[in-house]
């Protein structure tokens, strides 16, 4: 069983204007979106969350050993034309977000690849709709805009000027997000950073739940 469109994914063009970014939507097939959307883990808060902090399982963890197998890959190394071979993968699981988050960013230099999957099973609003951008300061100067909805995947190469963010929001936002790094020292070090702030949100919500009992 296959969870993923890689069909659809060959068959979307490779964007290049300002960077290299390919959207795919329903890339996470339809009849399967229901079964991984009822295992998605629950995270205890924003901000992104490291798989050794949460409990994976079912078909959401089939779906991420399908992100991180070799087909997906090999499927994203003809798309970008890039060898990722010895590079390591990392990714994280989102479920909120704060009205600070969004801002406008590239990404660090010790990503190569960034690949996000939306896993909202509907997304009225304006804000929350990631934007690529021409520029570090206009939201409004996008070439593309992302709906985080229904399985949509976006994959872009990290560049200087690979800029994106969104308008503010507060509220559910699920989204996977997988990285091939530079070395696996920052695997290391971004899972270890995210690990102490799951850690940190699941202590703190233990408290308010405490003190209004």
């Amino acid at each position: 069983m296959s969870y993923c469109d890689f069909a659809g994914l060959e068959r979307a063009p490779l964007e290049r204007d300002p960077f290299d970014f390919v959207v795919v939507p329903d890339f996470l097939k339809s009849e399967n979106f229901p079964a991984v959307l009822s295992d998605y883990p629950e995270v205890p808060g924003p901000g992104s969350h490291p798989p050794a902090e949460l409990e994976i399982h079912g078909h959401f963890r089939a779906l991420i050993d399908e992100l991180r197998g070799p087909e997906f890959q090999a499927a994203i190394e003809r798309k970008f034309d890039i060898d990722l071979s010895g590079r390591p993968t990392m990714y994280t699981v989102r479920g909120y977000v704060r009205e600070r988050d969004g801002a406008i960013h590239t990404d660090s230099k010790t990503k190569i690849i960034t690949v996000l999957l939306y896993m909202n099973e509907r997304w009225q609003e304006d804000a929350g709709r990631l934007r690529l951008l021409r520029g570090p300061e206009n939201l409004d100067d996008y070439v593309a805009e992302v709906p985080p909805y229904g399985g949509t995947l976006l994959a872009f190469r990290r560049a200087d000027n690979s800029w994106h963010g969104h308008k503010p929001i507060s509220g559910q936002r699920r989204a996977i997000q997988l990285n091939w790094v530079t070395s696996q020292a920052v695997v290391d070090a971004e899972q270890n950073r995210h690990g102490f702030s799951t850690r940190l949100k699941r202590l703190k919500n233990l408290f308010v739940k405490s003190s209004a009992a």
